[in-house]
Parts: C-alpha cells; structure tokens; sequence
C-alpha cells in the first residue's frame, strides 16, 4: 500500500488533484495541505490511521493540524483517507474499504465526522447513489465489541454531571443491521440453517395488515464477555458503579446479555468492587435497570459516578440522554473498541458529533462562526496516545506530555473566558481565534495556573432556545399546573405536574 511522507506531499497533491479515483493513503494528501518542513527536530508520532470528513468539522481539524500537530510532530507513520461523499463516490467506496483494512492492521484510529448522504443530499453533492454509513462496515470490520461513550469534564467548570459517567455501548447487531421486506396480507416465516445442516424454525406469524415491514435482525453474544471486561474495568479505575441496562422483560431474548455480563462480574469483578465501596449505592450487588428505569436515573443521577452497558439500540438513545444532560455531544467521547484475529485491540476515536452542517454553512456565507472542538480534540489525543502506546517507540512519553499539554491549555482557556462562545457567550473567541491562541500557547509554553473558583466552578452560559420552541404551548402547561394562577410553580404544584407528564422520578428497589 502507498504511503505518502510529508515530504512528498507537494508531489502527491499534484498527482491526486489529477486523479481522483485512486484509493487509499494518497487521497487524503490531496485535501490535507500541511507543511513539508523537515521532520528531524519534532516528535515522532507511532503509525496511525487519520480518517477525514468534511463540513466544519473537517474545516476546524485542518486548522488543528496546520497549526497544533504538524508544527510539532512528526506525521510521516500516518496513513489518511478521505471518506468525504465526494472521495466515497468517486471510488465507489473503495476508499471506505482501504480505511478499514488500514485500520486492522494498524490499530489506532482517528476518525473525524462524517456525513451519511440521505437522498437530498445525493442529488447536493451529484452522488450515484446514497452510500451506507462508514461506521457500520467500521464496526463490522474491526470486530467492534463496544463503542465508550463518556462524559468529558473540564475542572473548574460546572456542565452536566459533576462526576463521570461512562457508557458501554454493543457495537454490534440489533436494528442497525437489520433486514427488512414491505409485504401484504400473507404468511411470515425466519429460518435458522446451522452449519452442520438442518433447519430451524426461529419464528412464524400471519401478517393480516395489507401493508407491512416483516424485520429480521440478529443480536451477537459472543463478544459480551469482552465487552463486560472493558467495561467493568473502566468503572473500576474511575470510581463508577457499573449497571447493565436491557429490557428484557418484554424483549426476552435480551436476558442473554444481562447473564453474561452478571456472570462475568461476579467472577472477576464483585469483590473488587466491594472493597472499594462502589456497590454501596446499589445494594452490593450488580443490578439491571429497565431502559424505561434507566432513562429516569439518567436525569436524577446529576452527580455522576456511574456506567451504563447496553445494547446497540439502547445505548445509542442512552447516550444522547446522557449528552443532553452534560450540555452537548461536544462533551461526550465516541471510542470504538475492536478485536483483532491475533486478539490485539482496535481502537478508534472519534467525536460523538456529527459534522455541524449548519455552521458551515454560516462559514460559507462568510459568517463569523465558534466552533468547540473539545470531543475532536479528546478523540485525537486519545488517538495519538493508544499509536504512541502500540508502538512503545522511543517517543511515546513525549506524545503522551505533548497531547496532554493541548488538552490543559484548552480546559484553562475554557474555564478563564478565553473559550468558544457555546462556553463563554458572545465575548467568545472565533473558530480561527481559538485554534491561533492555542497555537500560541503551545509555541510560548503558557499554561496559565490553576483557576481559582468557587465550589460550584464556572458555568457556561445558557444555550439558546432553538426557534422551533412551540411557546403558546408552553405558557398553555404553565397554566395548566399553576393551579392557584399566582403567576408561579411551587413545589406542590411542580411534582403533580411530573407525575401528570408520567416523568416523576421514582425510587428504584434498591434505594428504597
């Protein structure tokens, strides 16, 4: 496979701009535009894979790399692939399948966001057709046992949860792979062939409707054990209480997930967890929670200190509860985690965000615009850590104090007023001004000292309401729950509300 050096990538700019089918590591260069100054006196950073998006997202980390990374680190072990549409389109995804076969053998990989074109947007860009996701044959192809997604918190600065919160998602199955056909009145059947021959009936029904979706999907169990492992070690190191979240009560296929992580716990994990008083909270034991269940402790556990794991399905609307609550998905990490043949772990990292169209479109027009690159940022330096980490090169505790040096300048940026606007209001700096002052920084070595700040830290100002806020109908349940019409809710009035909503929070078995 063709590499492409710094040093080349004048030449191999010229040659991509000329030739837009090929595959692989030479596409990338054609969009990244780096500086090709000797690499002799920067830090060597081990192989990694760098896969690039497009929008603001990929406007901001070209920034980054220009003016944080390049300056400072030698990328020339990088591979990087284009999996803009456009790239996917004009290889007809071969490019996406070069991306996972790198990724495989090298094990580290950064992933900016990515677009997954919808049919209006086939005919914007002037696509043949409307390509998959990338992350489904991402996860399919490194064996994805989960994806981890965690609060990121910055001290000195109050967002959501105050403690961490991290989730174990399944990476693979459920409804994201599921078949389907749209039928009539008639009759539905699954079958099972094994391996060893035979047939096995796995389901049969009559479909009476003259308009129906028959679904088949399949959810793997093999790679809970691995899954159960990573996770209950992650809780373990950060003082979390682990719960395992199905719904099995209706879904009675789902008990196999909850008897394998239970199973493993309480074999490798429970008397860990015990001496470390982490099971105080939740009776001693391991406990499952109901998803209903789990979305409620979701808003009352504000203080943190907690895991979640859970299927595909679930833990994609679990987590994004879990952003909502710690203000964004700029705030939440995105990390896959995968297995290879050999048994050496795949890991990949990206921001749970997608590639915030809206902003660029701004940018387009010539608009100011703010963008935070914090989960970007964490997903990069977890990135470079894990290749730095992989590769055990002579480099890596220097990668490693360099890439945390990016995240401390950021965090004291942030808590001290010099952040983007979503933290510091309208006296927030530019998406430019940002990455510049970082830069700055990391070239005078200013890393301010710690902040003093009172108990509760800084918090952000208020994101604005959205012009979609139907207020007629707010002011409407206002006025329904202010029952005394004195113009305000007290406490009376504010749990009757909750319970009418059928969103009070209750107490679980185990806190009772």
């Amino acid at each position: 496979m063709l590499r492409i050096t710094q040093n080349a990538l004048g030449r191999a700019l010229g040659a991509c701009r000329q030739n837009s089918n090929t595959v692989g590591p030479l596409d990338m260069s054609a969009r990244l535009t780096y500086s090709s100054a000797a690499a002799t006196d920067k830090l060597k950073a081990a192989p990694m894979v760098y896969i690039a998006g497009e929008e603001m997202t990929h406007y901001c980390m070209k920034l980054i790399m220009e003016k944080w990374i390049t300056p400072n680190v030698d990328t020339s072990k990088w591979e990087y692939y284009d999996l803009s549409c456009k790239s996917r389109d004009d290889t007809e995804d071969k490019v996406l399948h070069a991306a996972v076969e790198a990724g495989s053998r090298i094990g580290a990989i950064f992933k900016e966001p990515t677009i997954t074109p919808s049919a209006v947007q086939k005919e914007k860009f002037g696509l043949k057709k409307t390509w998959g996701s990338p992350n489904g044959a991402m996860r399919r192809g490194w064996n994805g046992i989960t994806i981890s997604r965690d609060t990121i918190h910055i001290k000195g600065m109050e967002l959501g949860f105050k403690r961490p919160v991290l989730f174990e998602r399944q990476a693979v199955g459920g409804e994201y792979g599921a078949g389907y056909k749209m039928v009539g009145k008639g009759r539905a059947a699954t079958f099972f062939f094994p391996e060893k021959g035979g047939v096995q009936v796995v389901d049969e029904r009559n479909v009476e409707d003259t308009e129906t979706a028959v679904v088949t999907y399949s959810n793997p169990l093999d790679n809970v054990a691995d899954l159960a492992h990573i996770f209950y070690k992650r809780c373990y190191e950060n003082d979390c209480t682990p719960y395992v979240v199905t719904k099995k009560t209706v879904f009675k296929w789902q008990e196999g997930f909850w008897v394998k992580m239970k199973m493993v716990f309480d074999e490798h994990y429970k008397e860990q967890f015990l001496a470390k008083g982490l099971l105080e909270r939740c009776g001693g034991e391991l406990q499952h929670l109901i998803s209903d269940a789990a979305t409620m402790q979701i808003i009352r556990w504000t203080d943190g200190g907690f895991g979640m794991a859970a299927h595909n399905y679930d833990g994609d609307m679990l987590t994004d509860q879990v952003a909502q609550v710690h203000r964004s998905p700029g705030f939440i990490t995105s990390n896959l985690t995968g297995k290879r043949a050999d048994g050496v772990l795949i890991k990949e990292f990206e921001a749970s965000h997608g590639t915030v169209a809206d902003m660029w479109e701004a940018h387009l027009r010539g608009e100011e615009t703010s963008l935070n690159p914090l989960g970007m940022v964490e997903a990069l330096i977890g990135a470079m850590q894990h290749a730095a980490r992989l590769e055990d090169g002579a480099d890596k505790d220097e990668i490693i104090t360099f890439t945390t040096k990016i995240r401390l300048i950021i965090h004291n940026m942030m808590v001290s007023g010099k952040g983007t606007r979503d933290l510091c209001g309208p006296s927030g700096l530019t998406t430019e001004a940002f990455v510049d002052e970082v830069a700055r920084r990391l070239v005078s070595g200013e890393i301010e000292s710690e902040i003093e700040v009172g108990s509760e830290g800084v918090t952000p100002p208020e994101i604005e309401s959205d012009d979609e806020t139907d207020e007629d109908f707010v002011m409407k349940l206002f006025s329904q729950f202010d029952t005394d019409g004195n113009g305000s809710i007290d406490f009376k009035e504010f749990t009757s509300a909750l319970k009418k909503m059928k969103v009070a929070p209750k107490k679980l078995e185990f806190e009772r």
